[in-house]
């Protein structure tokens, strides 16, 4: 009869101490999934930063272009080149003031006529370079804010006569120099191209590209003059854009334009 009654007391005795045990463990169970919950979020976030999403500064070979078309870059040829043409558009060697208010006079007339034709905006760097630093005509005959030869003005709308000329006429040649324009890049279909035909001649560079079998204005081998032409229309937007960078220190009033 003991033994009957010892053995289902033994089995009630060894359920109640597990109960015990499994109600003292619960809370620590809880507790250490909540350290992992907490532990797992907390290396999630960590994961999502990528280096991807580091924003680096872009070089300045990286930041430069005409009408949104790049240099290449790893070019160290062209980047030697661009750096020193930068270079000699320094303040202390550029009639800066001189530029800057030509700007302020000249680009609200012509920026408007430029997008009218669908012209990019940095095509009005090319006035400032064609006749911003100097005045009246040309050794070659060129003359005006966009120094038209007289024959192409006149092809264009231009009244150049004995009494009249309209190349000294901003609004006018400014229309003139834009129908001149996209007419060249219907046939260059690269806005850098047309920059450098608008030095050159279009059917001298035409001429060029097929002699040399090639497009891209950095890889061709030009004259000096044209050579370097984009690259100092590209130096004229970088003083003109960031004149500060180029030692112009001149009152904030005279740069307003352009926001710097």
């Amino acid at each position: 009869m003991l033994k009957k009654h010892i053995v289902p007391f033994s089995v009630v005795a060894t359920l109640f101490i597990l109960a015990k045990v499994f109600t003292y463990q619960m809370p620590l169970t809880k507790k250490s999934l909540f350290k992992e919950e907490k532990l797992s979020s907390t290396i999630t976030k960590t994961d999502s930063i990528k280096v991807e999403d580091v924003v680096k500064p872009l070089s300045l070979m990286a930041q430069l272009n005409f009408a949104d078309e790049t240099l290449p870059l790893g070019d160290k040829r062209v980047e030697r080149k661009m750096k020193k043409i930068l270079a000699a558009h320094s303040y202390k060697n550029t009639h800066t003031n001189l530029l800057h208010q030509k700007a302020a006079k000249w680009f609200p007339v012509i920026e408007p006529i430029l997008a009218a034709y669908g012209i990019p905006n940095d095509f009005k760097y090319l006035a400032l370079v064609e006749s911003g630093m100097t005045e009246g005509t040309s050794t070659k005959g060129a003359a005006g804010i966009w120094q038209f030869m007289p024959g192409t003005a006149r092809n264009y709308g231009l009244k150049v006569n004995g009494n009249v000329d309209e190349r000294y006429n901003l609004r006018k040649s400014t229309i003139a120099a834009c129908k001149y324009i996209k007419e060249m890049y219907k046939g260059l279909e690269s806005w850098t191209l047309v920059a450098a035909a608008y030095n050159v001649g279009d059917g001298r560079l035409r001429k060029q590209i097929n002699n040399q079998n090639q497009d891209n204005y950095y890889k061709m081998k030009l004259n000096r003059e044209t050579g370097g032409y984009v690259y100092k229309v590209i130096s004229m937007k970088q003083i003109m854009e960031h004149p500060k960078r180029y030692g112009y220190k001149k009152p904030r009033v005279l740069l307003a334009y352009n926001g710097e």
